[in-house]
């Protein structure tokens, strides 16, 4: 199955499922939850397992390099590699968000699909220059 069409089976799916909180109010909340829930996995991966830490610091790259080049000196600051439990975690933590976003998309009427396809035309297009 092509990614498109199970981006598109997903959004309807999550229309079928979702009962108790169609109404903008509740899934606008839920997605926020979702969102610190996220957070909240990510930090006590480092807190609590330490499979991965956080080495922040600084962003520095040479006076003489380009924009494109930029991006070979920047870092995630993230140090270590996900353990399996953390990862399955964060993994269900991003799963619940993607499910409250189709939700959003489904209640204000987008279609997910061609918000990835213009979103990724908006990149593609705009390149280095969209300095994210």
């Amino acid at each position: 199955m092509k990614s498109d069409e199970v981006i598109g089976e997903f959004q309807d799916i999550v229309s079928e499922v979702l009962i108790r909180h169609r109404s903008i109010l509740d899934c606008l909340s839920k997605h926020q939850e979702s969102t610190a829930r996220v957070n909240r996995s990510i930090i006590k991966t480092v807190t609590d397992c330490g499979c991965i830490s956080i080495n922040a610091g600084k962003r520095q790259f040479p006076q003489d390099s380009t924009l494109k080049d930029c991006g070979k000196y920047m870092d995630s600051h993230v140090k270590g590699k996900l353990c399996e439990h953390c990862r399955e975690v964060i993994s269900e933590e991003i799963g619940n968000h993607l499910f409250y976003m189709a939700a959003l998309c489904n209640i204000l009427n987008f279609d997910l699909k061609e918000l990835f396809g213009s979103e990724y035309n908006r990149i593609n297009t705009l390149g280095h220059f969209m300095l994210s």
